[in-house]
């Protein structure tokens, strides 16, 4: 019968198992390792909230294309998924500025508008993250409003996410 060697994570110095006798590794190793994920999940728990607080673009420069574009989308009889800003929890701001971007790059797409501002919505919308929150709802479940209210409602939002990064 064959000796067969089995090939197993040790410290250095250590010989490798060989036939069937089993040598658990290192156990210093073991520990170093256990240390280090516990490190790198502490680490990750202290920078979550300002990574998720920083992924939000600026805002400032959309919020002068949309009050530039107004003007030629408020004539739309466009119905739109418009969340109201207190219904939106807050880590799911992202996800209902990107709804707010789809629904304006499409009325601007009806509208048949060319120029930069229409162009500063798409590549905003762009830089957009798109992660999906865990509990956040679809574009689709929200209230369907007018142009005006959307308008509204997108402005209160922007101005909203404008504080939170000033602060």
């Amino acid at each position: 019968m064959r000796d067969f060697m089995m090939v197993q994570p040790t410290c250095l110095g250590e010989q490798r198992a060989t036939g069937v006798h089993f040598q658990s590794s290192c156990h210093l190793c073991r520990e170093i390792l256990k240390a280090q994920v516990w490190f790198h999940l502490f680490v990750l728990c202290f920078l979550s909230p300002y990574t998720c607080a920083a992924s939000v673009p600026e805002t400032r420069g959309v919020q002068i294309c949309v009050k530039a574009l107004r003007p030629a989308i408020e004539n739309s009889d466009a119905m739109l998924y418009a969340p109201s800003a207190n219904s939106v929890k807050k880590q799911c701001k992202n996800m209902s500025l990107r709804c707010y971007m789809l629904e304006l790059i499409m009325v601007i797409n009806e509208e048949e508008i060319m120029d930069n501002n229409a162009n500063c919505i798409s590549d905003f919308n762009e830089i957009l993250p798109t992660d999906n929150s865990v509990g956040c709802p679809p574009c689709e479940e929200y209230a369907i409003r007018n142009i005006t209210m959307f308008l509204g409602r997108l402005q209160s939002l922007l101005e909203e996410l404008n504080v939170i990064q000033n602060t």
